[in-house]
């Protein structure tokens, strides 16, 4: 013997599983949209070193010498190249006094190439002079870091990189910026 429904209990039953199936589909495709998205964004990083810099103004027994390190970062989203960078460093001791006597200057230039075949050309850069306040208040150890802001950039066809440099006008010394101090660029994206 078959038991019949009346008609709105049918149609409540079928509108229940449709609006069900509908929840499922929805939370599986921003499940699905939510991944693609964050692995889409994922950042390619390299942190490479510095040697051992002297402040040429200084020549008494305290150490003052400083060493960094440098994280560059690339990644591709949207259509676009993002790239940032974060310098950390190890100074002197005595750089946490908050000296504002150690630089005239220092930039960090954040670098935005294309990677072709021989010298990558440079597709956007901005310079990061927010470097010198960072360094001059260093920790009581004389350690810190800074990260710069993003850049973005069209993407074109091929492979893009994120680079870029310190450079540091020493006070006392009677000169400009020195030479750049280089890191190893982020892998290509």
């Amino acid at each position: 013997m078959r038991t019949l429904l009346p008609r709105n209990a049918v149609r409540t039953t079928a509108k229940r599983s449709a609006v069900a199936l509908l929840a499922v589909a929805a939370v599986a495709g921003t499940t699905l949209a939510t991944a693609g998205t964050a692995s889409a964004a994922s950042y390619s990083c390299k942190t490479s070193s510095s040697g051992s810099y002297d402040d040429p103004s200084y020549s008494g027994p305290d150490s003052d010498n400083w060493e960094f390190d440098v994280k560059l970062c690339a990644k591709r989203s949207g259509g676009y190249i993002y790239t940032t960078a974060t310098v950390y460093w190890d100074g002197p001791y005595s750089s946490g006094t908050n000296n504002n006597f150690t630089f005239n200057k220092a930039r960090f230039r954040l670098q935005t190439k294309k990677s072709v075949s021989g010298t990558d050309p440079v597709v956007k850069y901005a310079n990061y002079t927010g470097l010198e306040g960072a360094l001059e208040n260093s920790s009581a150890a004389g350690n810190g870091s800074y990260k710069t802001g993003t850049l973005k950039h069209k993407a074109g066809s091929g492979r893009y990189l994120a680079d870029g440099y310190i450079q540091l006008d020493w006070s006392g010394d009677g000169k400009d910026y020195r030479a750049p101090i280089l890191f190893t660029a982020s892998p290509t994206v």
